[in-house]
């Protein structure tokens, strides 16, 4: 089968950057595009880190198209202890040798969506900024898509930034509510994936899978950049939480929209709160499905997402540490 155009949206960190390499590895998407988004970090380092990470993975050609500076109704906070002062931990890359497209992140998606209907695959792994305003400007977007995923969330758990959210719905949680009610009632197909810590957080990249990828080639651009960027996000977790490793959580969303047998997925109502001190950004999830109930008060009843609550973790990081793998190893022996 021919491989899926697929367009990612990201703010670019250190697991934007490896959902990026996972994405040039894997033979069954074609990325076509890539849209920044503020985030982790600001849109100028989203943008940079996305044009570099590119570059080292021998896909400069990529359009790469500059998205939303700051949330559509909040002030941008980034998450400089988790990926590094400029996103990608302690990694260098050289100035890219090229700029950001001339058109918007929110063009870029709705053009393409319409010159291959059908066939173009939307991954998020950023704030939802982005995605927002593409449907603000084109409503029809969600039936214009082959598919769209997004890492964003906490469905039936509590979040990482809040006790209630999750970073990107806490980070632009006006966006995400956007995106939510502009995906309801549509086909059930056509519903986003929503890939959010109830299953990112069971997929690590620990210390000896970084090093097994890397020893493929150690001395190519790929395994340098990885040595010096991945290690410093697997830091952060080992001061934050009691295991090892990192989790992998926008690697999943891909994972997740190439292949969604990784995941057990019910069809649910999602709603955003997009204000009060304590619950900014939660992703408040009818899994008990009071939307069909006569006495839901004020509850949407049409569905607008597919919530994942389970994966095969272990699938999954085969797959993923394999094709990095293989990346790497496809540079060592150009060089040789």
């Amino acid at each position: 089968m021919a491989p899926t155009p697929l367009i990612l949206d990201v703010d670019t960190g250190v697991d934007d950057a490896l959902a990026i390499l996972y994405a040039v590895a894997s033979p069954e998407v074609e990325l076509i595009g890539a849209t920044t988004v503020m985030g982790n970090v600001t849109i100028e380092h989203t943008t940079e880190n996305t044009l570099a990470v590119l570059e080292i993975a021998g896909r400069g050609d990529v359009e790469v198209a500059r998205g939303a500076a700051k949330p559509l109704a909040k002030e941008h906070e980034s998450f400089p202890v988790v990926h590094g002062a400029r996103g990608l931990g302690r990694a260098e890359l050289p100035p890219t040798r090229r700029a950001a497209a001339g058109r918007t992140a929110a063009a870029l998606i709705v053009q393409t969506a319409h010159e291959r209907p059908g066939e173009v695959m939307l991954v998020a792994t950023g704030p939802l900024t982005n995605v927002a305003t593409a449907l603000a400007e084109e409503p029809e977007l969600p039936m214009l898509l082959a598919r769209f995923a997004l890492m964003g969330g906490a469905y039936a758990r509590g979040g990482n930034t809040t006790p209630a959210a999750e970073a990107n719905a806490w980070m632009d949680p006006d966006a995400a509510q956007a995106v939510f009610r502009g995906f309801s009632g549509v086909p059930e197909a056509k519903l986003p994936i929503c890939v959010g810590l109830d299953v990112t957080e069971q997929t690590k990249l620990s210390r000896k899978a970084l090093e097994g990828i890397c020893m493929a080639a150690p001395d190519t651009p790929v395994a340098r950049f990885l040595a010096d960027a991945v290690p410093y996000y697997i830091e952060f977790y080992e001061r934050t939480r009691e295991y090892g490793g990192a989790s992998m959580h926008d690697p999943l969303a891909l994972g997740t929209a190439i292949d969604p047998s990784l995941v057990t997925l019910t069809t649910t109502r999602v709603e955003v709160e997009t204000d009060g001190e304590w619950t900014r950004g939660q992703t408040v999830t009818d899994l008990g499905g009071i939307r069909h109930s006569p006495w839901a008060v004020g509850w949407p009843p049409e569905d607008n997402a597919r919530v994942a609550l389970g994966v095969d973790a272990d699938a999954f990081m085969e797959r993923f540490t394999g094709r990095l793998r293989e990346l790497v190893a496809r540079q060592g022996s150009r060089a040789t």
